[in-house]
Parts: structure tokens; sequence; C-alpha cells
């Protein structure tokens, strides 16, 4: 369902060419929101935590607690104690044990954020579930009887101090998920697309769903009044669909629930088609609908069903992998480039006056206007700031110095800064354009329909385009467009051996510099 979405969108924006441009959203901070969707943009929004990056780090915590706690009383009384070293026995049942304890917690759903804010539940449960695993143990050593028998004394307060270090563990979590969550950090910031009766029967289920993690903000609808009242079961309706698309650039949104029947695929289209610009996750309701898939075919928010659109790119434990990758290798990379910025420092100043550095707006993440830095190129005077004219071949604003470091790419070094310590540019990703950048006297959101889904993740140092020889000028509109569909496949074939591997094609590529003024 969800590739299919996405080929009736690509599809349409290959007809659409450049004459909806007109229809398009408009970039962040230009479009006019009503007075509470202001407000609520406005509001103060913690960043969201990943439920299943913190489920994660609870499994490996209990876990580490588990073997550590086995390994740890061997070493305090059996070895020291009793003169026996750590032998493989006792290696493979506190392994064997700790795996046993969080499997069995798994399947009992005791890492789900609905459990964990519970006290009593979960407390009653883990108890029990290690009770049993280790009663298990105890019954299958008696029949198995290894070589050896296993330390009665180790084994008992093995098996208390584990339970004193869950209760601790579990207790201490769920006052922070109890606080992460009243400060909506684990909760799914939510906007329902479309009013109406269907808008109100699904903001009706999704109320009577035990444990919600979701906080509905409110309802976009391009209908009017007759249609879409402005009041939606007790929710406001805050604007149109294109007011979402800047709603959603102000303020966190993690879930957009699009409440049209399955059948409207048309009307489903349209919304979608100015949607998928946003890092969210798109879903469509289909708890109303007559037409029935196979259940796996489905995911669920509580017992509504929805089918999935469009996915959030790079999320949960791909987000901490690529954030790791950035900080480490960038860090790296900015270590090891000081002596070369060293020398284009003393370069630039012997050749023009000013600044080393030139610091220009781009658009980043979601839209949102980020500073990045480079090495000064051009004569201070004629510094163009927003990019509003496009460097040229033999352009005379470019110094001598300037002309060899744009060839090069070496301007580009001191984005390490951003990728390593600002943390507001990735090693890989799509370029930040310029504010005003433009291609064949357009602006470049007005020659590409579904520009702005670039932004759906952090922009990069080089990219997918880069290396395939998409960089330098853009005077055409082929160019920008070519770049756009490089950006996007890169998007939806994330991986870090994919970054990897577009860092490591990197210099060959900057050894073609036909495009490069």
């Amino acid at each position: 369902m969800k590739r299919s979405f996405e080929g009736a969108i690509w599809a349409d924006r290959a007809r659409a060419g450049t004459a909806n441009a007109t229809q398009r959203p408009k970039p962040a901070g230009t479009r006019e929101l009503s007075p509470l969707a202001r407000m609520i943009a406005a509001e103060a929004v913690p960043h969201a935590i990943s439920p299943v990056v913190f489920a994660g780090l609870i499994r490996l915590y209990e876990f580490i607690v588990i073997v550590a706690s086995g390994l740890g009383i061997h070493r305090l009384y059996v070895d020291m104690q009793a003169h026996e070293p750590l032998s493989w026995r006792y290696f493979l049942a506190v392994s064997s044990m700790a795996l046993a304890t969080i499997f069995a917690f798994q399947v009992s759903g005791l890492y789900s954020i609905a459990l964990l804010r519970t006290r009593v539940e979960q407390l009653g449960r883990s108890g029990a579930i290690w009770t049993m695993t280790f009663l298990v143990a105890a019954v299958v050593t008696f029949f198995v009887r290894p070589a050896g028998d296993f330390s009665r004394i180790w084994a008992a307060s093995w098996f208390v101090t584990v339970l004193f270090l869950l209760y601790g563990g579990r207790l201490f979590i769920s006052s922070l998920v109890r606080r992460w969550t009243r400060q909506g950090r684990l909760v799914r910031r939510t906007v329902i697309v479309g009013g109406g009766s269907a808008g109100e029967n699904l903001i009706h289920a999704l109320e009577a769903q035990k444990d919600s993690d979701l906080d509905i903000r409110g309802v976009f609808d391009d209908r009017g009044e007759e249609r879409s009242p402005s009041q939606i079961a007790g929710l406001p309706k805050l604007g149109t669909v294109d007011d979402l698309v800047e709603f959603a650039r102000r303020t966190r949104i993690d879930l957009l629930l699009v409440s049209l029947p399955i059948t409207a695929e048309e009307r489903v289209l349209q919304m979608v088609r100015k949607l998928w610009v946003l890092p969210v996750d798109l879903r469509l309701a289909a708890h109303t609908s007559k037409l029935r898939f196979r259940p796996r075919a489905y995911s669920y928010i509580g017992n509504v069903p929805t089918l999935d659109v469009l996915d959030r790119p790079i999320r949960d434990w791909n987000f901490v992998a690529k954030w790791l990758f950035d900080r480490i290798v960038g860090g790296i990379l900015l270590l090891l480039a000081l002596p070369v910025l060293a020398v284009c420092a003393i370069a630039i100043k012997l050749d023009s006056k000013g600044p080393v550095f030139f610091k220009q707006k781009r658009y980043g993440f979601n839209n949102e206007l980020i500073e990045v830095f480079k090495l000064r190129s051009m004569y201070v005077d004629q510094a163009d700031e927003k990019a509003a004219k496009l460097v040229t071949k033999d352009d005379p604003r470019v110094t001598w110095v300037g002309r060899f470091l744009r060839k090069t790419s070496l301007d580009e070094l001191p984005q390490l800064i951003n990728v390593a310590i600002k943390g507001n540019l990735s090693l890989v990703g799509p370029r930040p354009h310029a504010l005003h950048a433009k291609a064949a006297n357009l602006l470049y959101d007005e020659v590409v329909d579904g520009y702005f889904a670039r932004h759906r993740v952090k922009p990069g140092i080089t990219g997918w385009a880069q290396i395939n020889g998409w960089r330098g000028e853009t005077d055409t509109s082929e160019k920008i467009q070519r770049r756009v569909e490089h950006d996007l496949y890169y998007i939806e074939n994330w991986s870090v051996l994919f970054d990897l591997y577009i860092l490591l094609r990197t210099p060959f590529a900057l050894l073609k510099t036909e495009n490069a003024y």
C-alpha cells in the first residue's frame, strides 16, 4: 500500500512539472497560520525520545545486571572464598539465564511504554518471570546434572541480588517514563487530516484506547464549515492541509492520521502530495472501511487499524547509528583537516582582505534555517550570503585563492564543524541549498515539485547526487531535478554502509571539477 501511494505521488509529480508551482506549499515561515495554530506551534516542545531505543537500552541494562551480578558474586564468594576459578559452567549458566529472562520479559510485554508507566504491575510481573526462570533453570540443572555442582550460596545470592536490582531499576524507569510522558517526550504528537463525520469517528475511536500514547493537537481540513466544522469531537480545526505543512515545520509533529475513506483515492492522493515533504509518519485510518486487507497489511494504534502510507526516514536505532557515525567519523576528519584548514586560512589572508570563514544561511532538516561554515572564496564586498546569483565560470567575484578552493571543494571543509560540533549537518545527505538559489532563473522549489521532500533528513557535506556528477552550477532545470531525484533515492535507501560508500567515493568525485566554479 505504501509503495503504491509513493508511485502515484511520483507519477503525478512527473506529470505536473512546474505547472503547479503556485499551488505548492510555500517555504517555512512564509505562510500565515490562524491565531490558534500559531499559539499551539509556539508552545515549548521537548525533543521526542524513541520508545524503540529506550526499550532497547532497558534490555541492555537488565542483561548487564543479570550477567554482572552472577559473575561478580562468583568472584567474591566462589573464587575468593571457595577457591574455585570461573569455569565454563558458571559462564554458560549466567549468560543463558540472562538471555532467557530478557526473552521472557519481551514476550510478556515488559518493555512496552504503557507497562513501563506502571509500578505494581511491572514489578509483580518482572519478579514472577525472574523467579520462574530461575526455578526452571534449577529443575533443568537437577535432571541434566552437569559435571560438578553449582554453589548453593552463589545461586541464592545471585537470585536475591538480581531481584533487588531489577526492582530498583524498574522503579526508577517507571518514574522516568511518567515524567517524560508528562513532558511530552514519550508521546506521539498527532494531527488528524480530514474532519467531518469521518474525522469525528476516528477521534472517538482513538480516545477510547487505554494507555494511548497519542497527543492529538488538532485537525486540518481543506473543506469549508458546512462539511467540516471548526470543532470536531472537541478538537479545533486549525487550518487547511497547506497550513499543516507550515504548522509541522514550526513545531514537532510525529504522526499524521488521514481520516478520509480508502475509496476516496483522489482526495487522499491530493493530501499526500502535499504532506509527503514532511519528516513524519503518515497513516491512513481504516477502521470504518468495508474494504478489508489481510491482517498483516495493517498497523495498529491500539485497536484502530491503519495503513502505512509513508514512514519518517532514518528513525530509532538508524538515527542513533547515523548520529554516532557523524560525530565519531566527523570528529576524526575535523582533526585530520586542521592542518589543511590552517594552510588555507593563511592563503586566504594573503590573497585578500577579510575574514577566513564565511557563514551562510541554508535550509536544514525540516526546512529549519541553519548557518553553515565555509572558507571565504569571494571578495568581502561582493559576497552573496543568500546565493541570489549563482557562481559561474570565471566569476569576477571569486578571488584567485577562492577559485582553487571551490574547484577542489576545500572551501567546504569547515562544514565539519557543523557536523562534529554543532550537529546541524551530517557527513552524508542532500546538500543544504542556499535560501535563494535558482535554476534557470526560478527558485529550486518552483522548478521541482516536492523539492522540500529532500529536507526530511539532515543535510550533508557530500551526497549521492554529488558523487554521481550533479554538483556545481545549476543553470538548467534538469540539473536541479536530477539532484533532487538522487537525494530522494538516498533518503529511501539509506544505510550506514551506503553512507560509508558515498564517503569513500567522494574524493574520487572531487577530481571531476568541470562543473565546480
